[in-house]
């Protein structure tokens, strides 16, 4: 009797065992199927994010040659409108007037620095529109001559009257226009990207007491002082190198 107990009792542990062994192992079999599908997702995400990765270092690559391409273009558009620009020069500080002739302006204008202007080498003379309309000044004279060679000997006579009479610039005076004299600036005509390399090169010399900022064929130099040598601003970037 006790044997046939003993027996029962060992049947049915070893049945609770079988069942809760099952149970693990079902819960096994589940677990690792969760981390069979888990590693399949993971492998299929990891494929993905290198596919991703492999395409924004494609486009990060073409977007820098982009940007250089545009760059590129960019200096030779500039080169080509400076040629075009080449003969040209800007008056700025002319009051403007219906019934003006630009034209005798500018051989009047020609007269007092002491430069030989005949009318016909005056190939065009106007007014271009401003950048900005909240600007008050005048705006600016365009004036196309017959060279560059006579470009530039007109602004040397410009340099060397504003020179001469330094305590009284050339201004709307000089030109028989009344009012309150105001000096009148005659320079290269530049590309706007130049105008505007212009103004930040002037500010950043003003910073660092740079005494000289020029231009000279469109392109614009800056010297710290008498015993330093020029420096060729080629662009925005090289007035972080000033110092």
């Amino acid at each position: 009797m006790q044997q046939e107990l003993a027996n029962l009792f060992k049947n049915n542990i070893k049945d609770l065992i079988c069942a809760e062994l099952k149970i693990i192992n079902d819960k096994i079999d589940s677990f690792q199927e969760a981390i069979s599908f888990i590693n399949t997702q993971y492998e299929e995400i990891k494929n993905i994010l290198q596919e991703k990765s492999t395409m924004i270092s494609t486009l990060r690559t073409e977007n820098d040659k982009l940007k250089k391409d545009v760059k590129d273009l960019g200096n030779r558009l500039n080169i080509m409108e400076l040629h075009m620009r080449d003969s040209n020069i800007e008056i700025n500080g002319i009051p403007e007037n219906r019934s003006e002739n630009l034209a005798n302006t500018l051989n009047q204008l020609a007269k007092i620095v002491n430069y030989p202007l005949a009318t016909e080498d005056i190939q065009l003379i106007t007014r271009v529109a401003k950048i900005s309309r909240d600007n008050n000044r005048p705006r600016a004279v365009i004036a196309k001559l017959r060279n560059p060679r006579q470009r530039d000997a007109f602004l040397a006579a410009v340099m060397k009257y504003n020179k001469a009479n330094a305590d009284k610039k050339l201004g709307t005076q000089h030109l028989g226009i009344g009012g309150a004299h105001s000096p009148v600036y005659v320079t290269e005509h530049l590309t706007p990207e130049n105008k505007s390399l212009h103004a930040a090169t002037r500010k950043k010399a003003k910073e660092l007491s740079y005494k000289f900022v020029w231009v000279r064929n469109g392109r614009i130099y800056v010297r710290k002082d008498e015993n330093c040598q020029q420096l060729f601003i080629k662009s925005i970037d090289t007035l972080s190198l000033l110092n």
